[in-house]
């Protein structure tokens, strides 16, 4: 019986060993793989942190490429919301699985939303870039069209120019005979009582007919005008001018001869004089003519 009873003490003995053996090999497997687990999930959500701040980054990306405030403003929102979701997912212990999770679940959405961004700021991208386009085509145009209405204006002031000139009238065969008392031809500056002054005004088929008034003006060696009055002035670019003599012709757009006569009643000295035949505020004709 003493033999029967060490036996089962032993067998007993024996299989506590075991049990005790095998409970000690499982609770050292168990808590390594807690341990990896633990790892597993801290890798996890250190991979979830980054994730996170990339994407706040990238919003900052995002913003710098919009113009369109309403946008701006829907960015900053969700900047703001994957910023407050990063600041709890590093609150979270990395055992907590559940926590982790949604946070997971929420940076997948985000990501939906941030594509939905990205196509939208790309559609309005090209959308502005057509725009800038037809507005660059357009002011292309514009420009092009402002030249050539200012080629167009400037012909046509050169083409008014040229029919103005055309229409100016002309004076040529100036010819100044100075005269003596007796009507004949002055030898000498002292004994001229009077200027007969010839001119024809040309044939101009394209000059207004009608009454003309033709502003003569002798000028003497120094420069000053012979006149008989201060007052007589006629307009020429845009200052008065004196004038010697003033003749009322009537013209027909024929050649007409014309003849005008100064009286001398002041001093004259040899030298260079010269006349000057001036029409519709225009000078048509020069000539000079020397006294001894």
């Amino acid at each position: 019986m003493a033999v029967k009873k060490n036996t089962l003490l032993i067998v007993v003995g024996s299989l506590l060993i075991l049990l005790l053996i095998g409970v000690t090999v499982l609770l050292i497997s168990e808590k390594k793989t807690n341990n990896e687990l633990v790892q597993e999930f801290q890798l996890e959500k250190e991979d979830l942190e980054n994730q996170y701040t990339s994407f706040a980054q990238q919003y900052d990306e995002l913003k710098l490429t919009v113009s369109n405030d309403s946008l701006s403003v829907l960015l900053e929102q969700e900047q703001l919301k994957t910023q407050r979701l990063l600041e709890e997912l590093r609150t979270v212990k990395s055992s907590n699985a559940t926590e982790i999770r949604r946070l997971k679940n929420e940076l997948a959405s985000l990501r939906k939303v941030m594509i939905g961004y990205i196509n939208q700021i790309d559609s309005l991208n090209r959308l502005t870039a057509h725009q800038k386009e037809i507005i660059a085509d357009v002011t292309k145009k514009y420009n092009a069209a402002s030249r050539q209405i200012n080629n167009l204006s400037e012909e046509k002031k050169n083409l008014t120019k040229t029919v103005t000139l055309a229409a100016q009238l002309d004076a040529t065969n100036i010819s100044i005979q100075p005269t003596n008392k007796r009507g004949k031809v002055a030898k000498k500056v002292k004994d001229v009582v009077k200027f007969k002054i010839n001119f024809s005004i040309v044939k101009n088929i394209t000059a207004e007919t009608g009454e003309r008034t033709l502003y003569i003006r002798i000028t003497k060696p120094d420069n000053d005008v012979l006149t008989k009055n201060a007052s007589n002035t006629f307009p020429y670019e845009n200052r008065e001018l004196g004038y010697s003599i003033k003749k009322y012709i009537e013209y027909n757009g024929e050649e007409q001869n014309v003849t005008v006569y100064w009286d001398v009643e002041e001093y004259l000295y040899a030298g260079a004089y010269r006349v000057d035949i001036f029409a519709d505020g225009t000078l048509i004709g020069s000539q000079g003519f020397t006294l001894n």
